[in-house]
């Protein structure tokens, strides 16, 4: 692995105990001695910390401020950026010419600049598809020197207010930037597992101190990308490059909740990204597949590529399963994957065929496991 990246945390994951393994180009720790099990209900019981250093900071300034990068993002992106209170984050999407997902993000007004985080395996192609579309005036700069810690679980707040006593105040999606012992955080309440929590971007010699001083509460245990992915799954949230892709639509994927009404047909600002007329007449028409939740039955899992079918004898495959395993807070398995629209409604029956046996499983609603946001 001595090609791969190392988070500025590295040393302190080496300490705890963690195992890594490659992940979008760096060495990740994927669990630590607890093991991804007990990692995985730690976060839904109390609190996990998180080491998402991975993932681009990007900065987009231009002349106008806020309003003209938000207004140069939207050309880029199917969400309103525009009209985004300061201290206010959303969930977005890069599309490409097909409608189809480059990568889907965070977006922050910041006052005076449109503050981005990417994923870690699309970043290089964010920064270059931005800086080759956004207009000459408007600074796609990727912030360097901070790392970002995610702090999960019903006792992220009261954990991070011992640091931070202004944290408690923030709700879902607020932004904020805090000082602690002289360095400057910038905060979100927001995080990728279902339960509250926060993002804090520590600037990189600042960091081991600080995820240390979380870390020595008793409620907080570090959680490694293992349970990261059951509970994002959990959850019902997509991870790019498995439910998400350069050929996945937000309506095919269950996203269309991320393009607010003045972006629709009929919308103040109809339209104007990449693929909007694929993306607005699978709005008003419906796609040909979405993406849906699955139950298998029984104690196997279901992986990602394991074929889907309508019968449990003959015909061909309707789809596949695009991320799967077990759920620890379900206790039996789940999956996420594609299907033909017709097969989509909840209760459904398909079979997924398992080491060449085909297994039953029932269309579920998203999420598997209710969100516990502070709206």
């Amino acid at each position: 692995m001595s090609a791969l990246k190392r988070l500025r945390l590295h040393d302190l994951h080496e300490r705890l105990g963690a195992r890594f393994a490659p992940f979008a180009g760096y060495e990740m720790p994927v669990q630590y001695p607890a093991g991804v099990m007990k990692e995985h209900l730690h976060a839904r019981a109390a609190a996990g910390l998180f080491d998402v250093s991975h993932m681009g900071q990007v900065a987009l300034r231009a002349p106008g401020g806020y309003e003209e990068a938000a207004t140069a993002f939207e050309a880029l992106n199917p969400a309103a950026a525009l009209g985004l209170s300061e201290g206010r984050q959303r969930y977005g999407l890069l599309t490409n010419e097909a409608g189809g997902i480059i990568d889907d993000l965070m977006f922050a007004n910041r006052g005076d600049h449109l503050f981005v985080i990417v994923n870690a395996a699309c970043k290089e192609g964010d920064l270059a598809h931005m800086r080759a579309h956004l207009p000459a005036a408007v600074q796609v700069e990727e912030i360097g020197g901070r790392a970002l810690l995610a702090l999960q679980g019903p006792a992220a707040e009261a954990a991070l207010a011992r640091l931070l006593p202004g944290a408690a105040a923030m709700r879902f999606m607020d932004v904020a930037v805090m000082e602690w012992e002289g360095a400057e955080l910038w905060l979100s309440r927001s995080g990728y597992t279902g339960e509250d929590g926060f993002e804090i971007s520590v600037p990189e010699d600042r960091a081991e101190a600080f995820a240390e001083a979380l870390l020595a509460m008793e409620e907080v245990l570090p959680i490694g990308l293992g349970a990261r992915d059951s509970l994002r799954l959990e959850a019902g949230l997509c991870l790019y490059g498995h439910d998400i892709d350069m050929e996945t639509s937000p309506v095919e994927a269950g996203l269309d909740w991320a393009i607010q009404k003045a972006r629709r047909t009929g919308g103040a600002r109809a339209g104007g990204f990449p693929g909007a007329a694929r993306i607005h007449r699978e709005l008003e028409e419906g796609p040909a597949r979405r993406r849906v939740g699955l139950r298998p039955e029984g104690r196997a899992p279901m992986r990602e590529g394991t074929p889907l079918f309508a019968a449990a004898e003959g015909g061909e495959p309707v789809g596949a399963v695009t991320s799967g395993g077990f759920g620890p807070s379900l206790e039996g398995p789940m999956a996420m994957g594609y299907i033909p629209a017709a097969l989509a409604e909840p209760g459904t029956p398909l079979w997924g065929e398992v080491r060449g046996k085909r297994l039953p499983a029932t269309v579920s609603p998203l999420p598997f496991r209710p969100s516990t946001y502070k709206r």
